[in-house]
């Protein structure tokens, strides 16, 4: 019965409850006095539904259902449903839909609910539910609020406690994030993150890949991911990764790297162009989620310090470009000189950020930023930066009669201001 799957539900959410929330990086008086449905989208075990319940406890009393249950497997009556939360929570006004993806037809069910007059905050594992994606679907006005895994920021408030950090414990922190990556159970709860992270990939893929896309070649969606994390913030093609991985081709790669991005495992960042027709025949960078997953899952990767900090600003970069606030590429040109991160506003190309992680070395420091005087020159940008280990300072270069001033950035500073 639809009723004694909602009252386990709702013993296991109260269990949940008492356990340690860590305040995430958003206000909920913005998002409380307002009647617009609440979507939030991430990955899977990043915290969506701690944020979202202690979200819907602001506004009263609600019911919940969360969908990411065998037992509402299938077709679901949803007058049945919304029955039985009446029932189980004393007709509720407020209702949390958790993992609103795995219902048949959700959409037409929660935009029902708001006509109705519901007030809903719902939470989802697919990147297909945001921005254009949501627009389409709920014909009534909503809110999409992305949550990653913790950020700098919020992995500092689990790790610090109530103590104030000095710089150089900062720095000591960063070089753990930059291993252990984000998620939150494996922190807060101190289990073996290592165990942690592959179970849940092996879950979201077989989960949310395997079953839902009916894939076939699972040996070949396996070996593509296991690849990827092992070289994240590294250069693809299509044709490179149907050479390596047992996929058969181009077009299956092409297939599995969208479902392996739709659930928050990898995105990907295009090579900058100002005609998309370029963008499009160019390779792409491929990054992780979270950092975790590049070390728990990539084959020796937890030695390569200079990849694991670009992934992080990637990472922080992407979720400004998810919300909308940016666009976000790389530079090459046919030298191969290379600027990790172009960041566009509207038309504008607003600033340049390269990552070196060891800028002590003239030869290196020499090679990133003749890098970016010339990528500078060509977009017409002056804002400049390399994000380093510990170098903070900044300095007037000159290449062949073009003079920049270009700012270094401890990266711990830099991720702690975003």
């Amino acid at each position: 019965m639809l009723k004694d799957v909602l009252l386990v539900q709702k013993r296991e959410l109260e269990r949940r409850l008492q356990e340690r929330y860590v305040r995430r990086e958003f206000s909920v008086k913005t998002l409380k006095d307002n009647d617009l449905i609440k979507v939030v989208i991430g990955p899977r075990r990043a915290g969506k539904s701690f944020f979202a319940v202690h979200l819907v406890e602001q506004f009263g009393s609600y019911g919940y259902v969360n969908f990411d249950d065998e037992r509402l497997a299938g077709a679901v009556d949803c007058d049945d449903l919304l029955a039985a939360l009446n029932v189980v929570y004393r007709n509720p006004r407020h209702l949390l839909l958790d993992e609103i993806q795995n219902l048949n037809q959700w959409e037409l069910f929660v935009n029902r609910l708001q006509r109705q007059g519901y007030r809903l905050v719902v939470t989802g594992s697919n990147s297909n539910l945001l921005s254009t994606e949501l627009s389409t679907h709920l014909t009534g006005r909503h809110v999409p609020i992305l949550l990653f895994p913790f950020s700098f920021n919020e992995y500092l408030q689990v790790s610090a406690a109530e103590a104030s950090l000095t710089t150089s414990e900062q720095k000591e922190l960063l070089n753990r994030y930059g291993q252990e990556g984000g998620f939150p159970e494996p922190l807060v709860k101190d289990l073996d993150r290592r165990d942690y992270l592959r179970t849940l990939v092996h879950s979201v893929l077989y989960k949310d890949i395997v079953k839902r896309f009916k894939v076939r070649a699972i040996q070949g969606m396996e070996d593509l991911a296991n690849y990827l994390f092992s070289n994240i913030a590294a250069e693809y093609s299509f044709q490179n990764l149907s050479r390596v991985t047992r996929c058969r081709s181009t077009h299956t790669v092409e297939k599995y790297i969208r479902y392996l991005e739709e659930a928050f495992l990898f995105f990907s960042i295009r090579r900058f162009s100002w005609k998309v027709r370029e963008q499009a025949a160019f390779n792409k960078k491929i990054y992780a989620v979270d950092n975790g997953f590049a070390t728990a899952l990539g084959f020796r990767f937890s030695a390569n310090s200079g990849r694991l900090y670009e992934n992080l600003v990637a990472i922080s970069l992407r979720k400004k470009e998810l919300n909308g606030q940016a666009s976000i590429f790389f530079w090459k040109n046919p030298q191969q000189e290379e600027v990790d991160f172009v960041i566009k506003e509207g038309l504008k190309i607003t600033q340049l950020i390269q990552v070196c992680w060891n800028a002590d070395d003239p030869k290196t420091e020499a090679r990133e930023i003749r890098a970016l005087v010339k990528a500078s020159e060509e977009l017409k940008c002056r804002n400049l930066m390399i994000l380093t280990e510990d170098t903070e300072k900044e300095k007037d270069v000159e290449w062949f009669g073009t003079r920049r001033k270009v700012q270094f950035v401890p990266l711990w500073k830099w991720l702690v201001a975003q």
